[in-house]
């Protein structure tokens, strides 16, 4: 008996079903690999995100913690002004450093002031430095100082000699009228065998060559010293005056006779008596700079 044949609807094709699954399961991984795929990059921004504000976080931190160690400064030179920001923990001599690249100007030519002289030992922090502070520099470059140093030192070097054939000063004739009055009773009090920096006050009670009071005023800001009396006060370009002499008063050795030499000649000398020994050598270098003795 012959097999009934099969009906075409009923007969699958061989491979078929196989092919249909194929397409079934790379329909399903397409779908889970897209999935996977659209996960990867939202995570990675995620991370490069949170990465990003962790490093500004860490960046924002450190400066803040510099910010704190830096001073704003205003550093004011012959009509010069300049805006620093300088650690708060450096000393006077750093500070000088730091001017030298700015001005050119040696550290031992300037004469830097806040609140008086600044110390070189101490850091701006220790004299008590705070942001906006004003420093003012006063000095001359190199090739200002050898035009006029010249003349200063042969003007030394002739007081010297001159000084060395004399009889003291405070012997002579023109001194002895003045001395002779005796130690002035409102004079300020002397320290024998000490050095010390220029007083923040004007130093007073003293005589003029005419025995009339007379004090001192060291303008560091303007570069100046005023003479002052009772009838006027005469305001002193520091870089003018040509010498600086001084002897001590003899009985009295704590207090010096000082002279001022306002121009070329012994005859401008501006007489001072009675300054208190501890202050001598800071006036000399006050008025004439330290370099003049290097």
């Amino acid at each position: 008996m012959a097999a009934a044949s099969a009906s075409p609807d009923e007969v699958d094709e061989p491979g078929m079903e196989t092919e249909a699954q194929k397409l079934q399961l790379n329909c399903g991984d397409t779908g889970e690999s897209n999935s996977a795929a659209a996960g990867k990059p939202l995570e990675m921004d995620q991370l490069q995100e949170d990465s990003a504000i962790s490093q500004a976080s860490v960046s924002n931190g450190g400066d803040s913690e510099t910010e704190k160690d830096l001073v704003e400064l205003k550093i004011i030179w012959n009509k010069n002004k300049y805006d620093v920001k300088f650690p708060l923990d450096s000393t006077g001599a750093d500070l000088k450093e730091k001017i030298h690249s700015l001005t050119g100007l040696p550290p031992t030519m300037q004469k830097v002031m806040f609140k008086g002289l600044l110390p070189e030992e101490k850091t701006l922090r220790e004299i008590k430095v705070t942001n906006g502070a004003k420093i003012m520099v006063v000095g001359s470059t190199i090739n200002d100082v050898l035009a006029v140093n010249t003349p200063k030192e042969a003007a030394q070097q002739e007081v010297k000699s001159e000084e060395n054939k004399k009889e003291p000063l405070c012997r002579q004739k023109q001194h002895r009228k003045v001395l002779d009055k005796g130690k002035p009773e409102d004079v300020m009090p002397s320290v024998k065998g000490v050095q010390e920096r220029l007083p923040t006050v004007p130093l007073s009670g003293m005589y003029n060559k005419t025995g009339g009071k007379v004090r001192l005023t060291f303008k560091l800001e303007q570069d100046q010293l005023w003479i002052g009396t009772k009838e006027r006060t005469e305001k002193i370009p520091m870089g003018s005056i040509k010498n600086v002499v001084s002897e001590p008063i003899e009985g009295h050795e704590d207090y010096h006779m000082m002279a001022f030499q306002l121009g070329p000649t012994e005859a401008s000398y501006y007489w001072v008596y009675w300054v208190p020994t501890q202050y001598v050598d800071a006036i000399k270098d006050t008025v004439l700079g330290k370099w003049q003795y290097f």
